[in-house]
């Protein structure tokens, strides 16, 4: 399965209010492993940041300036997205101002969903596993063990890259079979999860000195009650 971790960073939290996209940022996952592929833009909103959403990303007007525009940019990252499902944080949010652009863009380009094969919400998946308390992406690198000490400022790039790690935390567990206290415990965070998922289950298959004992019991316990235990059509 394709799947493309997505995030992006905006002058301010109101779509309604002509709020913009600044920086698109995406992670290629092929079968839950990175591809090494990514999308990475900044771009020019024609708007001043809000003053609450430039404290959060710190992309002023100036630096923004000689950026291109979405249109200048939309049939790369639409090409990039394309087929994959979408995994995203808070995915309302995003779709909500990439849907917006789209429509800036033209009619003919649709919405996001037209083009993914569907999206993952890991705020709704962390809110599901954990209910009642918070899940924000700090506190979920922080529950995973996942270092986030880099991230001074929000980077659309930056935040994929630790929501791609954080949703291999939140989904390891499906595909841990926890089957003896004795067995070492498998992987549960970060890329590290990948691995557990691979791994192959040993099979310990009974010795013919076990088989002949196991029949013995049976054997006793079906003259004792007086039926068959074990039907003959059941394969042993």
């Amino acid at each position: 399965m394709r799947q493309v971790v997505l995030d992006t960073e905006t002058t301010g939290i109101s779509v309604s209010a002509g709020n913009r996209v600044i920086e698109i940022g995406c992670v290629e996952l092929l079968d839950r492993r990175p591809t090494g592929r990514i999308f990475h833009r900044f771009l020019n909103p024609d708007r001043d940041s809000e003053p609450g959403a430039l404290r959060v990303h710190g992309r002023t007007t100036e630096f923004l300036s000689d950026k291109p525009r979405i249109a200048e940019v939309v049939d790369e990252f639409l090409d990039f997205i394309r087929g994959a499902e979408l995994v995203i944080h808070n995915a309302e949010f995003d779709l909500g101002f990439l849907d917006a652009e789209l429509e800036r863009c033209g009619a003919d380009y649709g919405r996001m969903l037209d083009h993914a094969a569907g999206v993952v919400d890991t705020l709704l998946l962390a809110r599901e596993l954990y209910p009642g308390q918070r899940v924000s992406l700090d506190l979920l690198c922080k529950r995973f063990g996942i270092d986030n000490s880099h991230r001074e400022l929000h980077g659309a790039l930056i935040d994929a890259e630790l929501l791609l790690d954080v949703y291999i935390g939140l989904t390891s567990g499906q595909y841990d079979l926890a089957l003896g206290a004795n067995e070492p415990a498998l992987p549960k965070t970060g890329r590290a999860a990948v691995a557990a998922e691979v791994r192959q289950v040993r099979v310990v298959r009974a010795s013919a000195a076990e088989l002949a004992l196991h029949a013995a019991r049976l054997a006793q316990l079906e003259r004792a009650s007086g039926q068959r235990l074990w039907p003959d059509d059941v394969p042993a």
